[in-house]
């Protein structure tokens, strides 16, 4: 029971600071888009448990287990290291090698759009963002991906905590494929994507709608409640400008068409007035009265 406490208060001393660290300053583990990476996070996320792994067994070889000796023979703590755990860690940094390879590659020959996500307030990535494709819905292989890892992680962790003394829980070696086949997933729908349009942001000024995104160009569309109208395209911004109809309803969706392929459905409603204070202000205080005057004497 102590063994177990002392390798979950470990885990909590390595992965609280990490993850106060990466909340509040979260580019190390965002893509060159800014947005958080799915393959970058996993892949840290098991470095994490490796090394608690490691020194959790380190100590306990060096107290509990008896010294040296415990580390040595065919059956020792560290016996599945390399048939089990290298390959569960290696599948993540593979997928994140070669997705930041690719993506990379194709933002450079104009095959894949990457924009800029909005800014938040507080200056954090919402961890939505690790399932979520560019336009912000959820990507079913990102969802397999990080759900089939985090179960993965899962079983290490209960089933080390469970017999801290018995060194590297002796899971099936194919359990690799709990994060290799997920990773391998996530890195061919990197390598297929098609380059559709992505809407970020829309903006009503007067009666003119701009849009903002990524892989616009000189033939993009605009539709406005599967309305067409005529867009102009900016270069320089790379933005998209339409004029709103005058019967536009207040909340509407928007749908950018480019190169024959379609953007997700953006929805744009206007954002509610700060309510006013009904109050009344207090009355300003009556004069007082003058003093009355005394008669001369």
């Amino acid at each position: 029971m102590a063994s177990a406490l002392f390798a979950l208060a470990l885990l909590a001393a390595l992965a609280g600071p990490i993850g106060l660290r990466l909340r509040r300053h979260p580019g190390f583990v965002t893509g060159r888009d800014g947005r958080l990476s799915t393959s970058t996070t996993l892949a840290l996320a098991w470095t994490v448990i490796l090394v608690w792994l490691l020194l959790t067994i380190l100590a306990y070889g060096l107290t509990a287990g008896g010294g040296i000796g415990w580390f040595t023979g065919e059956h020792g703590p560290l016996s599945s290291l390399t048939t089990v755990y290298l390959p569960l860690l290696g599948g993540p940094y593979v997928a994140m090698i070669a997705a930041k390879t690719v993506v990379g590659i194709r933002v450079e020959n104009g095959s894949m759009a990457k924009p800029a996500p909005k800014p938040t307030g507080s200056g954090q990535r919402p961890l939505r963002e690790l399932i979520a494709n560019d336009s912000g819905r959820t990507d079913l292989v990102d969802l397999q991906y990080v759900a089939l890892s985090a179960v993965t992680m899962l079983y290490v962790v209960l089933f080390f905590v469970s017999d801290v003394g018995g060194g590297l829980p002796r899971l099936p070696a194919e359990i690799w494929a709990l994060t290799g086949a997920p990773a391998g997933a996530y890195l061919v729908n990197k390598m297929a994507t098609r380059a559709n349009p992505v809407v970020t942001g829309v903006t009503v000024t007067g009666a003119a709608l701009l849009v903002e995104g990524g892989g616009f160009g000189p033939e993009a569309r605009v539709e406005l409640d599967s309305t067409a109208l005529p867009t102009e395209y900016d270069p320089a911004r790379g933005t998209l400008t339409a004029p709103l109809p005058a019967a536009a309803p207040a909340a509407f969706t928007v749908v950018v068409t480019s190169r024959g392929l379609r953007s997700d459905p953006y929805r744009h409603a206007p954002t509610a007035p700060a309510p006013t204070s009904t109050s009344t202000p207090d009355p300003a205080p009556a004069p007082a009265p003058a003093p009355a005057q005394q008669p001369a004497g």
